[in-house]
């Protein structure tokens, strides 16, 4: 807490939202955009590289966090301020912290396939800057940021060989992405079935397993997806660079669309349960990776290419 505040005593206006900022490129929406802008335009084995770091990752986060059940720094320290901002999507325990946790799914996966090594620093750079942001803003102690560096960075620099030549080996991919449906069924099962003690925060608990539902119909999503490429779709990953600035903008639209509007319908329809979460997620990332591919080549027919 010290060096917490230390960082509090510094703090101005400018480096507030400069921070607020920052801190964004940690988040679950630009996960998904960095993810699934390299499928459908750069490199589908790299685009399930970047999904599997993220998910592992985020397993492992939640994991921790029902473990450990470590409080926020200000819940631990009452007279420490945070930055008001970031309050709102600081949610859950605090260790270890979920947003350094996707910045090396996004930045740091970026940063491994990257070809100039200016370009690998300058993202490495900015990972460490959203690292440093979570304390900056006072969400995150720094135990909590640099057990998920070590993480984050683990899982991205351990599983880059697996998907180095992904696209050769598609039993690989089967099997990976078979495993990280299992993997999401067992860590639900866990939340699901483990009996916590008495005093674990309710909400807590109820984000825990949402996300396990949430996680194994994203993997189950991109299973199914993966099927559909090799057995019906074949969709190319290069095309010209209007055609791929259109179909990504209004493919994204609409994946996050899918992410926002069918929260609602679902729920009503399922009711208000975790699993109406996983089915939000599956029908997402189905639709990402194994549909809205079948129109690209239409896209290159309408950009005249």
């Amino acid at each position: 807490m010290e060096l917490l505040y230390w960082i509090e005593s510094w703090r101005t206006p400018w480096l507030d939202a400069f921070f607020s900022v920052i801190t964004e490129l940690g988040g679950e929406v630009f996960f998904m955009a960095i993810a699934i802008i390299f499928y459908w335009c750069a490199d589908k084995g790299k685009g399930y590289y970047v999904l599997t770091v993220g998910f592992v990752g985020t397993l492992i986060n939640q994991f921790l966090k029902l473990m450990f059940r470590i409080p926020r720094p200000w819940v631990q320290n009452p007279e420490f301020t945070i930055v008001e901002s970031a309050r709102a999507e600081a949610t859950g325990y605090s260790f270890p912290s979920g947003h350094t946790q996707n910045a090396a799914a996004t930045l740091g996966c970026t940063a491994m396939v990257a070809g100039k090594k200016a370009l690998k620093i300058a993202l490495w750079v900015i990972y460490a800057l959203v690292a440093f942001s979570r304390m900056y803003l006072g969400v995150h102690t720094p135990l909590d940021v640099g057990v998920s560096v070590v993480l984050g960075v683990g899982l991205t620099v351990g599983l880059y060989p697996l998907f180095r030549n992904a696209q050769e080996n598609p039993k690989r991919i089967y099997a990976l992405l078979g495993g990280l449906t299992l993997l999401g069924i067992i860590y639900t099962l866990f939340v699901e079935l483990f009996r916590f003690p008495a005093d674990i925060d309710a909400d807590n608990l109820a984000h825990g397993i949402e996300n396990g539902y949430k996680l194994t119909g994203a993997a189950l999503g991109m299973l199914i997806g993966f099927w559909m490429d090799r057995k019906y779709v074949h969709f190319e990953v290069k095309a010209a660079l209007p055609t791929q600035i259109i179909k990504c903008a209004v493919g994204l639209i609409i994946t996050i669309g899918i992410r926002v509007l069918l929260k609602s319908p679902l729920n009503a329809l399922i009711g208000y349960t975790p699993f109406a979460g996983g089915v939000r997620y599956f029908i997402m990332v189905l639709f990402a990776a194994g549909v809205w591919p079948m129109t690209f080549k239409w896209w290159k027919r309408v950009c005249k290419e």
